[in-house]
């Protein structure tokens, strides 16, 4: 700050500091009013498209990440018939997808049938039934003799599917125990948990998750790109490596342009 001139009292020079520190306080807090407007209006006019971004990317093929684990392990005599099923599933034929995953489920050991049903369900999405996904999804869940990863991942799906339906602090409740740095599926449930945060009016526990989430390496990449926008609307830094993080920008670019040519 400026020396006062010399000919303003040092009663004048502490009103006239007085004054401006008051100011610069106002203008923080019409920073701040602003800064909470954005986010309310961002809450309020996408909050539903986030449910359906997070539902698109959980969902849709969501046998995926438990077929890895499961073909990985390699110990099951029906795997070539997941196999089968998972081809039947790529080249559009649904329907034959679903006969053949229901048949394994019928005799699979508990991994194979946690797998067949994942897929049953993504199946289910893909056709334009959430209903009957988010039932098998909630099967999978509470099965006791599902190996966790699979129930984990299942009740993920679940909320992700019934979302828009449920209460924000229902999804806080069954995602909070999920969304932690280090869980496997620490982005996806942390995702849905932010979310839910928001909708609850609680921006100081949404923004804090979202940059944990966009500084977790071991999140996807366009999950950590969605987690930085958000984080950054409520003014926390979520960005550690800039090279990384435009990397990530450009792959993420360069993904969606290829969906979009297909």
């Amino acid at each position: 700050m400026a020396l006062p001139p010399s000919d303003i009292t040092p009663e004048a020079a502490k009103r006239m500091d007085r004054d401006s520190r008051q100011q610069d306080a106002l203008l923080r807090e019409v920073d701040d009013a602003y800064r909470q407007d954005q986010l309310t209006t961002f809450a309020k006019n996408h909050g539903l498209k986030l449910g359906i971004v997070v539902l698109a990317g959980l969902a849709l093929f969501g046998g995926y990440l438990a077929w890895q684990s499961y073909r990985e392990k390699g110990r099951d005599e029906t795997s070539e018939e997941i196999v089968k099923a998972m081809d039947q599933i790529e080249a559009g034929n649904l329907a034959t997808a679903t006969t053949q995953l229901t048949a394994i489920e019928k005799k699979g050991s508990d991994g194979a049938v946690a797998v067949a049903k994942l897929s049953r369900a993504a199946v289910a999405m893909q056709q334009g039934r959430p209903a009957d996904a988010a039932r098998i999804y909630g099967e999978v869940a509470a099965s006791g003799d599902t190996p966790q990863p699979y129930r984990d991942i299942a009740l993920i799906r679940q909320v992700s599917v019934n979302y828009a339906s449920m209460k924000p602090s229902e999804v806080v409740e069954k995602m909070k125990p999920l969304a932690k740095p280090g869980e496997p599926y620490f982005g996806s449930a942390g995702e849905l948990l932010g979310a839910a945060y928001l909708d609850l009016g609680k921006p100081t526990l949404a923004g804090p998750l979202f940059a944990e989430i966009a500084k977790d390496e071991n999140v996807p990449s366009s999950l950590r790109s969605r987690a930085r926008q958000l984080a950054g609307l409520m003014g926390y830094d979520a960005i550690v490596d800039v090279d990384q993080t435009l990397k990530d920008m450009r792959k993420d670019e360069q993904q969606q342009q290829a969906a979009g040519a297909q």
